[in-house]
């Protein structure tokens, strides 16, 4: 006869496990892994001082820069098509003077349309000067106009393609062809965000059925880059973000958390395995924010909080600008709820639904301006109020200028000039009232210190606390940078 067990026996840790028992164990496990998650992103969570609280393997997490930075944030006003610069902020007596006189020389490929080239044309706009600095300004910009010094303008852009869908390319990304990460992405790859629940990178287009700018998304995507650093479309129609509210089977936030939980732990084992691999690092984090943007976005994109009287201040109300004015302070409320890059584009695809005035300039620019000189004047304003003007750093400009001589027509345009264009920038640093570079006498090519899309990348990178040649993402055997194998910083435009 045996003897009676006394003691169980002890399970060795090398011994294999009991379905059962497997199932309990990790299941316990992955459900305290989850809830230590929770808790740390909620901040509830008491770590030492030598370890802050940062989501581990996070692509997003904020970043320090190469040196002290002037901006936290940027928004990026993309006036697209291609505004004329001698209609606009670049003042051009000459041009006057000339007007009617064909011009000697001229290279008629340098436009787009050869074939209807005329003689030199003035400004259908009244220019007066504004402000301390006494800045030029034409008649279409009544609001802005008072915010002259405040303002660092660019006076001599010169780009490399007088064709839309490469010279897009080129100011978003650096280069002339598609597949680079634009400039929005190389930001929030080297800064990571300021914010734990809304996107870091946000676009923004036209809402009124004009389309998207030549390239669409290629035009803010990430390229090269993880996926987690492209920007993130907000719709100008209906639900502004895909999926923002929970499918109904989800709809008990404790359900949805349990299962991102599960997913997240499954993740992060097999990233364990694969350390290295960013794009499924950037997959997880993107599951987090997707969920954590159901609560922070309804709230960051409603503008009816926003005060009557400083909605009336934008334009809201006024048919003519609304559209703009709420996406401008749609910008102005992310970047203040942590948003490292917003990008708002002014005009949809092409000709008289975009900045490209082929036809009428008078007609196109003082619509277009009409539709964006009372918001952006206003967000200017009102960054300035808040406080937020000195760490956000507002850029004004589109892919490449226009031509000073007239195309024919019944109301004549201007046909695009990549050798000239103007680029203002407020904020975040920059000398303001202050003017670099110029074109010639009537505006036609870049004469005076001139500055390649490159160097103002360069320049906007290094307000942002970045270095543009240490700023690089190798890929397929070489390191990129946004400037490319370019690009000096415009220090003259840094206060």
């Amino acid at each position: 006869m045996s003897q009676p067990i006394t003691e169980l026996p002890t399970i060795s840790i090398n011994q294999l496990l009991a379905r059962r028992q497997l199932l309990k164990r990790a299941g316990s496990g992955i459900g305290t892994l989850g809830l230590l998650s929770l808790l740390q992103q909620e901040g509830l969570l008491e770590t030492s001082q030598a370890a802050p609280a940062v989501r581990p393997n996070n692509p997003l997490a904020p970043k320090e820069p190469h040196m002290p930075a002037k901006a936290k944030a940027v928004i990026w006003l993309f006036i697209n098509g291609g505004p004329s610069q001698v209609d606009t902020w670049d003042y051009k007596p000459e041009l006057e003077k000339r007007d009617g006189v064909a011009l000697e020389g001229f290279d008629n490929k340098t436009g787009f349309f050869q074939n209807a080239v005329g003689p030199l044309m003035k400004s259908p706009f009244k220019f007066k000067q504004y402000g301390e600095s006494g800045k030029w300004v034409s008649d279409i910009f009544p609001h802005l106009s008072q915010h002259v010094d405040k303002m660092a303008f660019i006076h001599s852009g010169h780009t490399e393609s007088n064709n839309h869908s490469p010279a897009l390319f080129m100011m978003n990304c650096g280069v002339p062809k598609m597949g680079h990460p634009c400039v929005g992405s190389w930001v929030t790859y080297g800064l990571g965000s300021e914010s734990d629940s809304l996107p870091a990178f946000v676009v923004m287009s036209d809402p009124l059925g004009r389309g998207l700018p030549k390239g669409h998304s290629l035009n803010w995507g990430a390229g090269f880059l993880p996926s987690v650093y492209q920007g993130t479309y907000l719709r100008p129609t209906g639900e502004p973000i895909d999926n923002l509210q929970p499918p109904p089977v989800l709809t008990n936030k404790g359900r949805q958390r349990s299962q991102l939980d599960l997913v997240k732990a499954l993740n992060r084992q097999h990233l364990e395995q694969n350390e290295g691999d960013q794009e499924l690092a950037a997959r997880i984090e993107s599951f987090e924010l997707a969920y954590r943007m159901q609560s922070a976005a309804p709230e960051a994109l409603d503008i009816s909080q926003e005060p009557k009287h400083l909605q009336d201040q934008y334009g809201i109300g006024n048919k003519q600008c609304e559209h703009f004015a709420k996406q401008c302070l749609i910008a102005r409320r992310m970047v203040e709820r942590g948003t490292r890059f917003v990008q708002i584009y002014s005009g949809g695809m092409e000709n008289q639904r975009s900045w490209d005035g082929h036809q009428d300039i008078k007609g196109n620019h003082s619509g277009f301006a009409g539709e964006t000189d009372q918001p952006i004047a206003a967000l200017l304003g009102d960054l300035e109020a808040r406080g937020l003007l000195d760490e956000t750093l507002v850029i004004w400009g589109g892919e490449f200028g226009r031509l000073p001589i007239a195309q024919k027509g019944a109301n004549p345009g201007r046909d695009h000039n990549p050798h000239a264009f103007t680029t203002w920038m407020a904020g975040g640093g920059v000398k303001a009232g202050t003017t670099y570079g110029a074109t010639d006498e009537i505006g036609f090519k870049a004469a005076e210190n001139k500055v390649h899309v490159n160097d103002l990348h360069a320049t906007i990178l290094r307000l942002l606390g970045m270095d543009h040649e240490k700023l690089t993402y190798l890929y397929s055997g070489r390191r990129f940078r946004l400037t490319d194998v370019g690009g000096h910083v415009i220090d003259e435009l840094i206060a």
